[in-house]
């Protein structure tokens, strides 16, 4: 990016005025050019450029690219440096149908083996994601509460392949956080999910799972397929 697009210099123009510090100013107006398209995926970030094109130090476009990192719309590179991440409605589908079929299976399996201890833990983690801000930790909530439903499914290999995908969701629920705001419709879906499982009903429990994962996963992908196509930098 060796100057900002036409449409970065107009989400620069009008978030400078809106913002107490610098991070904050530089981290809104990327984020936003990033979800809407304007700087696409793969696209590398360099700091001394940014740094120009917003009028400030290093220091604000390094925390806020720091900050974006945390909600996956940024990674780092060893020899790239920050890059746009590349996220896809395909790749968002391809995951959610997979979850979908893995997950209730890992559920079935542990349903009947799940303690007093286990659904306890599970309740504290809906608990701390109730009361959790920062997009990284509450991916990594989301996680261990699943992970502690399926943990007693006893297949390694399927509670492996259950965890490897989750973990590659996460960076879908950090974006469609920071695309689409928080929604409680999860953690009710979250609470549902729990009782059903306090009460043993294996078919209501696996049932919330796929309707959980399919309802995420539709909701992403249709906001993805609905941003405007890339304007060339």
């Amino acid at each position: 990016m060796t100057q900002p697009p036409a449409d970065l210099s107009s989400l620069i123009a009008r978030n400078r005025p809106r913002y107490r510090t610098a991070t904050e100013f530089v981290e809104a107006a990327l984020r936003e050019a990033i979800l809407s398209g304007v700087l696409p995926g793969g696209l590398p970030l360099r700091q001394e450029e940014l740094a120009t094109a917003f009028g400030v130090s290093r220091m604000p476009v390094r925390e806020a690219l720091r900050q974006l990192e945390a909600r996956a719309l940024v990674e780092f590179h060893p020899h790239r440096g920050a890059v746009v991440v590349e996220i896809s409605a395909e790749d968002s589908a391809d995951i959610g149908a997979i979850r979908a079929a893995l997950e209730p299976a890992a559920l079935r399996l542990s349903l009947p083996h799940l303690t007093a201890t286990d659904l306890d833990l599970a309740e504290e983690l809906i608990a701390e994601m109730d009361a959790e801000a920062d997009p990284g930790r509450m991916g990594e909530l989301n996680r261990r509460f699943h992970m502690t439903l399926y943990a007693r499914a006893g297949q390694p290999r399927l509670l492996a392949l259950t965890e490897q995908h989750l973990a590659a969701a996460d960076r879908y629920l950090r974006f469609q956080f920071a695309a689409l705001g928080y929604h409680p419709r999860s953690q009710d879906e979250h609470g549902a999910l729990l009782a059903a499982c306090r009460r043993g009903d294996a078919d209501a429990a696996c049932a919330l799972v796929v309707q959980h994962v399919a309802l995420a996963s539709e909701q992403l992908t249709a906001f993805l397929k609905d941003r405007p196509a890339t304007p060339s930098a």
